[in-house]
């Protein structure tokens, strides 16, 4: 689909070939980002007087929801959207590729554009975006894989999670292929946890209505679906609390690529990880009440028995899947003794979860 849309648009090709000979950088944008990193961050905008007749009304008639609505930062016409744009152009694009998978405590936007709330409400266009990245990249203002990684989410999955979501049609929200039930674990909605990676995350999310892709998938997503979480409760908190959840991009995003809720529509496997890889691509892990590298026992990370028992208890669904042959083979090498010991540990957080007690 992104090559097709590539060609479609002109984006980043040279003739019938793409820009730099090859579709997609990808394998130099994964880079841990530095401690030091801190990026500039999207510009701000004071809300105007029409914005702040809203948000009386928001503060008399939801004051009590989910989320902080001070201080309001969001650009809200054609003129701060196009700002927005220029401003990540000259200062966020040229170190986007790098560190955009990476997560930083400290640093809740890091190179990211923060273009998706302007891109879903109609502020600006995704051709126009996507042809600003690339003249920049053309006039040697930012490298390849910043410009090419950047267009790939815009035309090729924003794209792609569109015609997704009216192609699969109103029955898409209700789909539920792992059978998960539980209900959506109180750090959700801001109760404590001692996992710093969540804490974090939903933290942001309280008081930016934002965060960025990886931490979405990757930490709530990922949290979500190994502890079983229902994905309707899921996919009702994602449209709840971010600024650019509109169904139709949020709902294929939770329910197919971060909960596996429709069965591989979206992915052909699920997005299900260990604290390995928050620990290798954020430094959340290094203030953490929970050692991520401990094996089982009270101060092991969560995420880890959590993931083998997702692993264990879908093990028919996904054994014969070839993207997951190498983990159930690692899993299968394991002593028996220690599966068991991960697999107890694994049920027992899940029962202090369905318990509401603090994880």
């Amino acid at each position: 689909f992104y090559r097709e849309m590539r060609r479609k648009t002109g984006l980043m090709m040279e003739g019938d070939k793409p820009a730099g000979g090859k579709w997609n950088f990808d394998h130099d944008n994964r880079k841990r980002a530095a401690h030091d990193l801190f990026g500039p961050g999207p510009i701000r905008f004071a809300p105007d007087a029409v914005t702040r007749e809203v948000m009386d009304l928001v503060a008399a008639r939801f004051g009590d929801s989910f989320g902080d609505l001070h201080p309001f930062w969001f650009g809200v016409t054609r003129g701060e959207a196009l700002r927005a744009l220029d401003h990540f152009i000259a200062h966020a694009l040229p170190g986007f590729g790098d560190v955009q998978d990476a997560m930083l405590t400290g640093d809740r936007f890091l190179n990211h554009s923060v273009l998706s709330i302007y891109l879903n409400i109609g502020l600006l266009s995704p051709l126009e975006v996507c042809q600003r990245v690339e003249a920049a990249w053309q006039a040697g203002d930012v490298p390849i894989n910043a410009a090419e990684g950047f267009i790939r989410q815009v035309i090729g999955w924003r794209e792609f999670v569109r015609g997704i979501y009216f192609r699969e049609g109103p029955d898409y929200v209700t789909r539920n292929a792992l059978g998960h039930d539980r209900a959506l674990p109180a750090a959700f909605w801001g109760g404590e946890t001692r996992m710093e990676c969540l804490r974090a995350a939903v933290e942001q999310t309280r008081e930016e209505a934002y965060a960025h892709h990886i931490q979405r998938l990757m930490v709530t997503g990922n949290f979500a679906l190994l502890a079983g979480a229902d994905p309707g409760a899921v996919h009702e908190w994602y449209l709840a609390v971010y600024a650019d959840a509109f169904e139709w991009v949020e709902a294929p995003n939770t329910l197919g690529m971060s909960q596996f809720a429709d069965g591989g529509v979206v992915g052909s496997k699920p997005y299900a990880a260990s604290g390995n890889y928050i620990n290798r691509m954020s430094d959340y892990c290094g203030s953490c009440a929970y050692d991520v590298k401990a094996r089982p026992g009270p101060g092991a990370c969560p995420l880890n028995p959590l993931y083998w028992h997702f692993i264990d208890r879908h093990r028919a669904r996904f054994v014969g899947n070839p993207r997951m042959a190498t983990v159930y083979r690692t899993w299968e090498r394991m002593p028996e003794a220690r599966r068991t010991a991960i697999l107890a540990q694994g049920e027992a957080i899940l029962r202090r979860l369905e318990a509401g007690e603090v994880v």
